[in-house]
């Protein structure tokens, strides 16, 4: 073989081996996973970028309330423009030194310690706290002087010296005379005269039993016949409740129903305290004295 063929053999190996080398590189790289693609940035303040990732785990660590809130006054946009302005304090915070303060690293030592606190309590109570409805029932019952009674209607009364006054004004009123008027006029009860005979929403022990035990059969808009009690006769009508006063009174069974919730957790956690406390040896030294005793003893 001439010097010429050898080298041109020479040259053709080369390429070859190359193109192996590269085939092979292909064929290896196949095999791995695509490298990782950067995390979209939304906003970037003085070289500091918020990732979208980053804003969608704020978003979602916002309560359902707060979130409602959000979406009434411009929505994503209006959160992350706030986000964008506690950067800019932030950074200006740090400006300053204020992040290096005594004082903010205690309280940040404290809120640490608070966060594994929480962890701790709840890999302690694994079971959830859950309300039966006899449970609620009893608790409602414990707070019924709160809470709308049934029927869910409003009351007004008048209250009349004798059977004869009331049968003739229950006549003036079914000819179309008005219960308001005539209650601020002739009434004689203390309690609803002033308003024109209204006592407000029915609930448990507003009424005296006579009434009381009318209500459930009582329809809204019509006057009831003269009831004797021991101060009178009452005449008695019923009329349907405004929304926002079922509402209120919706809330106001939620706020029994999370305070009950709250009050059973507790419970737990003071079998989890009593739980802990036997199996550790606590000694107070002389100093707790400062903490023990009542205010203004010295």
């Amino acid at each position: 073989m001439t010097s010429r063929q050898t080298t041109h053999h020479s040259h053709r190996h080369l390429r070859l081996t190359g193109a192996a080398l590269a085939f092979y590189a292909l064929g290896s790289l196949s095999g791995c996973a695509e490298p990782p693609q950067e995390e979209p940035v939304i906003a970037m303040i003085n070289g500091r970028s918020i990732t979208q990732a980053e804003f969608d785990i704020r978003w979602e660590e916002l309560s359902q309330a707060t979130r409602a809130r959000y979406e009434k006054e411009g929505g994503k946009r209006r959160f992350l423009d706030e986000l964008i302005m506690r950067e800019l304090l932030m950074q200006e915070a740090r400006k300053q030194g204020i992040d290096q303060s005594d004082d903010i690293r205690e309280k940040t030592l404290r809120y640490r310690e608070q966060l594994i606190l929480d962890e701790l309590l709840k890999d302690r109570i694994k079971t959830k706290v859950e309300i039966s409805k006899e449970e609620l029932d009893a608790y409602l019952e414990k707070h019924a002087n709160q809470l709308l009674a049934n029927p869910k209607v409003q009351v007004s009364v008048m209250l009349l010296p004798n059977v004869y006054a009331a049968r003739d004004l229950k006549r003036q009123v079914e000819a179309g005379g008005n219960f308001t008027r005539f209650a601020l006029r002739y009434s004689i009860d203390e309690r609803s005269r002033a308003k024109g005979g209204d006592l407000g929403p029915y609930r448990k022990g507003l009424l005296e039993p006579e009434l009381d035990a009318l209500i459930p059969s009582m329809h809204p808009g019509v006057l009831s016949d003269p009831i004797k009690t021991d101060k009178g006769y009452y005449l008695m009508k019923v009329s349907p409740l405004e929304p926002e006063i079922l509402q209120a009174d919706q809330a106001t069974r939620e706020r029994l129903r999370q305070e009950l919730l709250a009050e059973k957790r507790r419970k737990r956690l003071d079998d989890v305290f009593a739980e802990l406390r036997t199996g550790a040896t606590i000694r107070m030294a002389d100093a707790a004295r400062y903490v023990t005793d009542e205010p203004g003893r010295q």
